[in-house]
């Protein structure tokens, strides 16, 4: 079980893999007002900061699961790391379905609701783990503004303007479905700049020791690619954010 090669590779260096930074996660578990000992379930955990540094600095405890083998080898690494191993642990697994055993203050899925198909069903999970009167977390991206074209929606990766919200119609759909919106945390363009043109280093360096690998063409094609594709459309049209929920 993994994801596809290509985002083990690109984003090996990455300890986020979302546009987001350590000081976006650290204003985030501020805004929740963690306190010591709150049980927090990550489903896409990736290489585990989130919960790693909740752990250093809040004195959470917490269960991280990810597809990737790589991401979740560098989490336990992280959590060595930092000191933390002791308080959160990793598990290499799909997230799709992933329920824990005993019930969590915090249930997050940030940046990787396709597990349950979407928000509504991304929710529908969580809700499975979270205690009562817990703080659900979707990180989801939303259009910043409108693409005024299909092109320029694919652009930004998406399959047509109607993938994605804007952020008013994101916190309605939430609230259609039953939840307050007690919290929010948005990337910035410098938040994307972070997660978008670290890949391109790595790739290089990648590229560099890899010369004769299966991928090394996409590689090169992606390198070669990206970073006018992303100034042109991902920069300007996309935005993304972490939103706290909670049931009515």
């Amino acid at each position: 079980m993994d994801i596809p090669r290509i985002f083990n590779i690109t984003e090996s260096a990455h300890r986020i893999h979302n546009p987001f930074t350590p000081e976006k996660f650290a204003t985030l578990g501020e805004a929740l007002r963690l306190e010591p000992g709150t049980s927090v379930l990550d489903l896409g955990s990736g290489s585990g900061e989130m919960l790693c540094t909740w752990a250093r600095d809040y004195g959470i405890t917490g269960t991280g699961v990810d597809r990737s083998q790589l991401f979740s080898k560098q989490a336990k690494l992280r959590a060595e790391e930092l000191g933390v191993a002791d308080q959160v642990q990793f598990i290499h697994d799909d997230a799709a379905g992933f329920v824990t055993e005993g019930k969590v203050g915090v249930a997050a899925c940030v940046g990787a609701t396709w597990i349950g198909g979407g928000i509504a069903g991304t929710i529908e999970l969580l809700s499975e783990s979270l205690s009562t009167d817990g703080i659900i977390l979707i990180g989801e991206p939303y259009w910043r503004q409108l693409p005024p074209t299909e092109d320029i929606a694919k652009g930004c990766f998406a399959n047509s303007i109607s993938d994605y919200l804007t952020l008013p119609k994101l916190l309605a759909t939430v609230g259609d479905l039953g939840f307050d919106v007690v919290e929010m945390v948005l990337a910035d363009q410098d938040c994307w700049d972070r997660y978008e043109a670290a890949k391109w280093l790595t790739m290089r360096r990648w590229l560099e020791e890899n010369p004769d690998d299966e991928l090394t063409n996409e590689v090169r094609e992606q390198l070669s690619s990206e970073p006018e594709r992303y100034a042109t459309y991902t920069r300007e049209y996309m935005g993304w954010g972490v939103f706290a929920l909670m049931a009515r």
